[in-house]
């Protein structure tokens, strides 16, 4: 455990930013699981719209850092893949 002053505060402030973290990246995970399903239900104009949702949370986990940049793209490509494959 830390001892110094300075220290106790950097724990709690690193334990509240990692809850914070958590949150975005849990709900962002939740957005493109719910794509994910309404794609294996085969509705294509929910899942659009889902995943216009889904977009814009990993963008927001990409601009705060939360995750890698090429992740974000890479599974905002994935998503729009199987979109575009189930509407043709």
């Amino acid at each position: 455990m830390a001892n110094m002053k300075s220290a106790i505060k950097r724990v709690r402030i690193n334990s509240d930013h990692r809850a914070q973290n958590l949150s975005v990246k849990t709900d962002m995970r939740n957005q493109i699981r719910r794509v994910e399903s309404l794609i294996n239900s085969n509705d294509v104009e929910k899942a659009t719209s889902a995943f216009e949702s889904a977009t814009h949370k990993i963008d927001k986990a990409v601009q705060k850092g939360i995750i890698h940049k090429n992740k974000g793209n890479r599974q905002k490509s994935r998503l729009a893949k199987k979109i575009k494959n189930l509407s043709a």
